[in-house]
């Protein structure tokens, strides 16, 4: 049997009193002057009392009483003596009392017995009320541990050796009321469990004789040793523990602690303000110093706000209790949290500067010298408004029902309603939380792990500065930074996405360029007395067509979340009952006990609904955790083996391999025999080293120091933020470098940077009359004002939105449009006289007016002239290609332009600046013509690859399907596009807006092959690693993997049985061969079969027969794996193609479709017949084609062009007549060959190129 079961529920249980020396000394004293109150004592440790309390050996040896111990022990030697005073009960004089308590080496409770007894030992006269209090251990590495104590009162007479008394009778020596504690410690924070158990224990202490309570409590502790900590999830595990039965409630995931306490008691506590108070000093890490007169109080209300705060985490020292000894450690440098009793208050207060002292009795907070900065102002009156709706006494939630007459009912009921106000309050303060950090994501650098703190603080309210400067310097915030660059999907995380504006979704679609739309100041100039914030963020326009104009402006817009976005229900939760405990100190009991428990977990299992993965990974976890305990190695390895089926997420990693290291050498063989076992075998080593990486620190961003070459230049453009986009760093590059010397000097980056910033401020505060605005969209930006320049329209400022310039005229506001960017017909720069004078002017004409408008910008008119032609450029490549991006990376250069003749100052700066015209040089040296047919196909782009440095390679494409209108909070109904990138990152569009929803899903880091989606819950891919990888749809999250495949899985078939959906059918083929039928419900694998097919890369199913398509044939099987036919491929095609890219199966028409990689032509072979010559379909001006689709009677052909042209090798499409195997169009799509197509709904085609493109086109079909 295992020696210790690491998610066991007890660590240890220690009681802790006055050894019988001391009650000499007591009695010796009374005896003297019994009018004298006892003196108090120092506490010692009684008994310690730790797993295993059984073990194989103790059958051998009787004598240890079933009672075994394995592990290495230290000792507390407690003193020997003469004992003439003895307890009744307790050892005698004749017999040897054992001279240690032996205490396990991984626990260290030398500071236990002043914990225990925090206000001193004090013997008593009279009886005293029971009392409890809680503990927080934490060790050098930051690991805690959870006590639960209990002091109560037993009455003992002394009575001189001899002397005879039964009863408390007979006798006139001193009755006296002896404290003693029983300490249970846990490695989880199960207070209110906890407290449960030592009540019921309590019971029997009170009834038994002395002899029997060592006994009592070594049973306590055995039976408690027996029930496993439950899994993360939704699974409880309940126990008896006579007279009271006692439920342990499990994490809510992986990340987050056990919540087992009353979180409402800080709100009975304190009124609003003052929680965000004492929340903001634990966020600015302050030294604070709570007091109550109940030592219960200050380690749960401790630990509330330590729950508050998740998923930001406290870690410095956390001692909420200190008894009078511990006083000095308040004298510490460092951050701490620490609590005392309210009697040390005045001495804390007078002896100790720069300590925030916290009442909780009287709900105050006070400091003398430390600063308490206030929480940011819009997320404090939202926090303050919700705490308001909270229901937070029970009996009013319970005075419309009747009395309870079972204890176990009334404890059900509470525990529901307790359970109910947990959730809501973990919500109101993750929601302030989500409100205060929201924005911290736009100022990182996901790369190079910097955070921008400088230009994050610029974002922020002035009010609201204090609290973020204390706050970003703090190591909880540091540590709140490493998990967002590692893109962790947690609960703030989900209440972040979930609580997105449509402005902000809009914004997590493009790359960040930070200006106020037109929306933000007509806010802000229609309400500036509520105005929460100055700079509410900039969200990047929507660049598509401009259908907004004359949508209505919204009167509020603030940080805050929606009501709505509380209303998340609790998940629920099934509760596993643990059989009745067995003598817990007696082996063969103990085995059947856990044997039972297995069988119990059986049955549960059994009863759960098919498809219940959730909860089924949990019964095995715990089935696995038994099993381990109850020797059965192999059991246990098989039951963490179906982890990977059921929730990959709860993978013990290092209990596995402690389990495969200690497996002897049958118990080996026999696992290398089994298929499932044998994987497992080897790969936990290969896991942890991949978990155990070296630990990267979040960086801020500084100034260079030294002269910066072209890839360093790279790096520091990309840390500050600037812009990402490589190839527009080298052009920036190229214009800020001139001479023989490539290298940019820091003085001119700072001065560049410092242009850069300034003007991004200037455009914070830009003010336009709300006639001005009116004219605009709601999505516009004004992002470059000149000066004051003399047009033919009067004198006034031109301004350039991301569609427009206008002209801003001087004296009474006012607008005049000059033209739309997609409008111009011709820019030109001209001398025009003034006076004696002839002054350079910008001349602009438009196709919708006559009149060309003529600015005289003088030395600006250079700039002007670069940055509207890049803007034309851009606006024109946006429309023929259908690819909003293009604007916004003409908007990038023409601002880069303005910061390089901003910086330069020299009359060779508009030069330099025109290196970035990007799109106008292009439009002049290699003018791009769209096909027609192109144009009138193309419907839209999107860039897969935007939040990465360089483009990716778009792999595979899956369209789920969805609705466009579906209830509040339901996403996982809306239609999604899956795309699967380079390196095994899934990124997830919208398909309703074809916005990003998630931009970055890892499965594995192997190229993905293959996608399929089932019931809009689960999407299945296959990747180059042989692994399955089954994403949740509604979680967003990848938590099952298949791993029965060997080679790379390349391709998947649905069976539906209309009949027995609950039967559903899903084949997967790999590389080597192997086919797999799987149960989609249960994922188990209900058949599996190998061909002698090299390459397996194509599987459907058709009217019941299965179709593979390897290198070299196509194989027709029945269902069940019987070959019916084997189909020899062209001998022409064979000969020609060194590698078949894809098949296309037109079973209705008898035809078999196949492309190669390096070959133009499509082979046509029919099914019926002998094998005899194919039709061949030649694509003209194709080299190879990648993959294939069938859209209704269409077939659409994916495939590079046949030669490097102005940008390399191009992506083609070909829409075929699948009856006339005719081209009706040839689609110019991408810069780079087609990866993937999918269909959606036969409605659009989706293709997808390789990594010099990257982009995602969507046509139209007809």
């Amino acid at each position: 049997m295992a020696e210790h079961l690491a998610s066991g529920l007890l660590e240890a249980c220690v009681v802790v009193g006055i050894s019988n020396d001391k009650l000499k000394e007591v009695y010796e004293s009374q005896q003297q002057e019994t009018s004298i109150p006892p003196p108090q004592f120092d506490p010692e440790i009684l008994q310690v009392h730790s797993p295993p309390f059984v073990t194989k050996e103790s059958l051998r040896e009787p004598g240890l009483g079933g009672f075994g111990r394995g592990q290495c022990r230290r000792s507390f030697i407690k003193k020997t003596s003469d004992r003439s005073m003895v307890v009744p009960g307790s050892t005698t004089a004749s017999e040897q009392p054992k001279e240690d308590v032996s205490v396990p080496k991984h626990l260290d409770l030398v500071a236990l017995p002043q914990l225990c007894f925090p206000g001193g030992l004090q013997v008593s006269k009279e009886q005293r009320d029971d009392h409890f209090h809680f503990l927080v251990f934490t060790d050098v590495f930051g690991n805690q541990t959870h006590g639960v104590v209990v002091q109560y009162y037993r009455l003992i007479q002394l009575f001189q050796e001899g002397m005879q008394c039964r009863n408390g009778h007979g006798s006139k020596a001193p009755r006296l009321h002896i404290p003693y504690s029983v300490c249970v410690i846990s490695k989880q924070p199960y207070y209110t469990a906890l407290k449960d158990c030592l009540s019921c224990l309590l019971g029997q202490l009170k009834t038994c004789r002395m002899a029997d309570f060592d006994e009592r409590v070594k049973e306590f502790a055995a039976k408690l040793s027996l029930v496993p900590v439950p899994p993360p999830g939704p699974l409880h595990v309940m126990f008896t523990l006579r007279p009271l039965t006692i439920v342990l409630p499990s994490r809510e995931d992986k990340d987050h602690p056990v919540v087992d306490l009353d979180l409402h008691l800080p709100f009975l506590c304190f009124r609003p303000r003052t929680l965000l108070q004492i929340m903001t000093s634990i966020l600015t890490e302050q030294r604070l110093v709570f007091f109550s007169s109940d030592w219960a109080r200050l380690t749960l209300v401790a630990e509330c706000f330590m729950l508050y705060i998740r998923p930001l985490r406290w870690h410095h020292p956390l001692v909420p209790v200190l008894s009078r000894q511990m006083l000095d450690f308040l004298m510490a440098p460092t951050a701490f949290l620490m609590g005392c009793h309210l009697s040390h208050y005045k001495e804390v207060a007078e002896e100790t500067d720069d300590l925030i002292l916290i009442n909780i009795d009287e709900g105050t907070i006070s400091s003398d010298s430390a600063n308490i900065p206030e929480a940011p102002c819009s997320a404090t009156q939202c926090f303050k408004r919700r705490s308001r709706s909270l229901q937070l006494h029970y009996d009013v939630h319970t005075v419309h029902q009747g009395t309870c007459v079972d204890i176990n009912d009334l404890r059900v009921k509470r525990r529901k309603w307790q359970q109910s106000i947990n959730w809501e309050i973990q919500k109101v303060t993750l929601e302030f939380l989500v409100n205060v950090f929201r924005d911290v994501s736009d100022h990182l650098n996901y790369e190079h792990r910097v955070f921008n703190t400088e230009e994050f603080l610029k974002t922020r309210e002035s009010q609201d500065q204090p609290f973020y400067k204390k706050v970003l310097e703090t190591y909880v915030f540091h540590s709140f930074l490493k998990e967002r660059l590692c893109r962790k999907t947690d609960a703030f995380t989900r209440m972040e996405l979930d609580t997105r504006t449509e402005a902000q979704k809009i914004k997590a679609g493009v790359e960040i360029l930070r200006r106020p739309t037109m929306q933000e100041l007509a806010w802000k100039h229609s309400c500036p007395e509520t105005r929460l914030s100055k700079r509410l963020g900039a969200s990047l326009p929507n660049l598509g067509e401009e259908n907004q104009g004359s949508s209505p402006r919204k009167a509020s817009f603030t940080r805050t979340t929606s009501d709505s976005s509380l209303n998340i229900p609790a998940k629920p939760v099934r509760i596993f009952k643990l059989p009745d405990f067995p003598p817990p100190l007696v082996y063969h009991y103990v085995h059947h006990y856990y044997t039972e428990v297995t069988h119990q977990l059986k049955k549960a299992m059994a009863s759960l609904p098919s498809g219940d993965s959730g909860l089924l990974a949990r019964y095995y976890y715990l089935r696995g955790l038994i099993n381990t305990l109850n020797s059965k190695h192999l059991e246990a390895l098989s039951d963490f083996q179906n982890l990977y089926k059921t929730d990959i997420e709860l993978f013990p990693g290092e209990l596995v391999q402690t389990l495969v290291d200690s497996l002897q050498k049958e118990e080996k063989a026999e696992a290398e025999r089994r298929p499932e076992l044998r994987r497992l075998l080897c790969r936990p080593k290969s896991d942890e080293k991949t978990e155990a990486g070296p630990e990267e620190h979040v960086r801020k961003f500084t100034m260079p120091k030294g002269p910066l070459r072209s890839d360093e230049f790279v790096k520091v453009v990309q840390e500050c933020g600037i812009v990402r986009d490589v190839a527009t760093i080298h052009r920036l590059f190229e214009a800020l470098t001139d001479g023989p010397q490539k290298v940019v000097d820091p003085e001119l980056f700072r001065v560049f940077y410092t242009f850069w910033k300034e003007t991004e401020a200037e455009a914070q505060d830009v003010h336009l009359p709300s006639e001005v605005i009116d004219h605009l969209d709601n999505d516009e930006c004004v992002y470059k004002l000149s000066s004051s320049v003399r047009t033919n329209h009067g004198v006034g400022k031109i301004a350039m939105t991301q569609k427009r310039l206008f002209l801003l005229t001087d004296g009474r506001p006012g607008y005049v449009e000059i033209t739309k960017f997609r409008d111009i017909e011709d820019i030109k720069i001209s001398a025009s006289p003034i006076l004696l004078l002839r002054v350079p002017s910008l001349k602009i004409k438009s196709t919708l007016r006559k009149e060309v408008f003529e600015a005289n910008l003088k030395t600006e008119c250079d700039l002007w002239s670069l940055m509207a032609k890049e803007m034309w450029a851009g606006r024109r490549m946006a429309d023929d290609h259908k690819d909003p991006q293009h604007v916004h990376q003409a908007l990038t250069n023409v601002l880069l332009m303005d910061a390089v003749v901003g910086c330069l100052q020299s009359p060779k700066a508009a030069l330099a600046a025109s290196t970035l015209a990007y799109y106008d040089k292009m439009k002049r040296e290699v003018p791009v013509t769209v096909p027609k047919s192109t144009v009138e196909t193309l419907k839209h782009r999107i860039n897969p690859s935007l939040c990465m440095v360089t483009p990716q390679a778009v792999d595979v494409l899956l369209y789920t399907p969805g609705q466009l209108t579906f209830s509040d909070g339901d996403q996982a109904e809306t239609p999604k596009l899956w795309c699967g990138l380079s390196s095994g990152t899934v990124v997830v569009f919208d398909a309703a807006t074809w916005s990003m929803q998630h931009n970055c899903i890892q499965v594995g880091t192997k190229q993905l092959n293959c996608m399929l989606g089932l019931d809009q819950e689960q999407v299945w891919i296959g990747s180059q690693d042989s692994v399955i990888y089954i994403i949740n749809t509604r979680s967003m999250s990848c938590h099952k993997q298949l791993t029965e495949h060997r080679a790379e899985v390349t391709a998947f078939a649905l069976e539906e049985r209309s009949l027995r959906p609950s039967h559903t059918q899903l084949y997967s083929c790999s590389a080597d061969g192997s086919v797999i039928v799987w149960d989609v419900l249960t994922l188990k694998v209900k058949k599996q079969f190998h061909l002698d097919c090299e390459g397996l890369k194509f599987i459907e199913l058709y009217n019941g027969t299965l179709w593979c398509g390897g290198k070299d044939c196509m194989v027709e099987l029945r269902k069940h794996g019987v070959i019916q036919r084997k189909i020899s491929l062209p001998g022409a095609a064979v000969s020609t193609a060194s590698t078949f890219s894809s098949f296309l199966l037109l079973a209705e028409r008898g035809e078999l479709w196949i492309s190669s990689a390096d070959s133009g032509e499509l082979w046509v072979r029919p099914l019926t017949g002998e094998a005899g010559p194919c039709d061949r379909v030649t694509l003209p001006g194709c080299s190879g084609v990648t993959c294939m689709i069938r859209v209704k009677n269409q077939v659409w052909v994916g495939g590079h062009a046949g030669g490097p042209g102005p940008s390399g090798y191009g992506g083609k499409i070909f829409v075929l007549d699948s009856e006339r195997r005719s081209s009706q169009k040839e689609l110019q799509a991408h810069a780079d060959s087609v990866r993937a197509l999918c269909s959606a709904e036969d409605r659009y085609v989706l293709s997808g190129s390789a990594k010099r493109d990257g982009k995602i086109a969507i046509w139209k079909v007809e």
